[in-house]
Parts: C-alpha cells; sequence; structure tokens
C-alpha cells in the first residue's frame, strides 16, 4: 500500500484529478507559459533550488487548475528541484493547493496569477530578475482555464 502522503485524503479528490501526459507540463518546468509570475517562479526554481511559499502556491494552482495537470507531475518536479524538499510537507502542500487534500484549500480557489504578481510584486522586480524577457505568448487563458477548473469541480461534487 502506497504511504498516506502519496494520495489524496480527501473523497472528492480520488476522481481522476488532471491530465498525467500534458505537452504544458514541460512549459511550466522550464518557465516558458508566458504567464510572467509563473514563468518568474519556475526560472528561479531552476536556477536555485528555491522559491517562496506565495510563489510555490501561485505556480502549484496553475499547474493544477489553469492548466489541468495532476499534482502528483508538481509535487514530482518540486522534489526533484527544491533544495528543501520533505518527504511529508511538499506532497501536503500539493495536496492543499490542488484542493484534494485533508485541510486543504477549496478546489475552486484559483490563485490568478496577474493578481497575484499586482499584489505581492507591485514594482515587478521579481519578475524582471527572473523573467527579464518573456516573449512566449501565454500558452492558456487564465479565465478560460479558471471556468473549466470550475466546471470539472461542479461536475465531481455533484
Amino acid at each position: 500500500m502506497p504511504p498516506p502522503y502519496s494520495r489524496p485524503t480527501c473523497a472528492l479528490a480520488r476522481s481522476p484529478c488532471g491530465s498525467c501526459g500534458s505537452p504544458r507540463l514541460k512549459d511550466w518546468q522550464a518557465g516558458t507559459t508566458g504567464i510572467p509570475l509563473v514563468d518568474a517562479g519556475m526560472r528561479e526554481l531552476w536556477a536555485t533550488g528555491y522559491m517562496h511559499n506565495r510563489v510555490r502556491m501561485v505556480v502549484g494552482s496553475f499547474l493544477t487548475k489553469n492548466l489541468g495537470i495532476h499534482w502528483r507531475l508538481g509535487e514530482e518536479w518540486f522534489w526533484d528541484t527544491l533544495v528543501d524538499a520533505d518527504a511529508a510537507s511538499n506532497p501536503f502542500n500539493w495536496q492543499w493547493v490542488a484542493g484534494c487534500g485533508d485541510d486543504a484549500a477549496p478546489f475552486f480557489r484559483i490563485f490568478n496569477p496577474e493578481t497575484q504578481a499586482k499584489r505581492f510584486d507591485p514594482d515587478g522586480e521579481y519578475v524582471r530578475r527572473w523573467a527579464p524577457a518573456l516573449s512566449a505568448p501565454p500558452i492558456v487563458d487564465l479565465q478560460e482555464s479558471r471556468q473549466a477548473a470550475l466546471d470539472a469541480y461542479a461536475e465531481i461534487k455533484d
């Protein structure tokens, strides 16, 4: 039997919760999503092995809810790249952000990277440091992907 932290504890989340083979995963990992705060965070992670907790929540929410990619793939990437990865907190934090753990953020809580950047990087210093020359167009429309995630949640809970 797998360890309890390797599977979601919330009954709603035991349903399929995301794609495991999306080509968008590589864009997320490389910081080439076209979403400035997400790209800056992922590039910082690759360069330093670290990322601020607020940015971790944003990139996790983006992966699981905007891209519809399973949280385990994000958890595995963080395990491979974070210098402070922890066998207990890493999977539980991913379950929290994906909305599928015991003490999870509600599934419908979707971090908007643009709002988060305005609130926590108002001068754009962080984004300029880690993603100074973004040229890729966004790989997903934030409003459309948010609505798709909410629609999927509505189907699961009914």
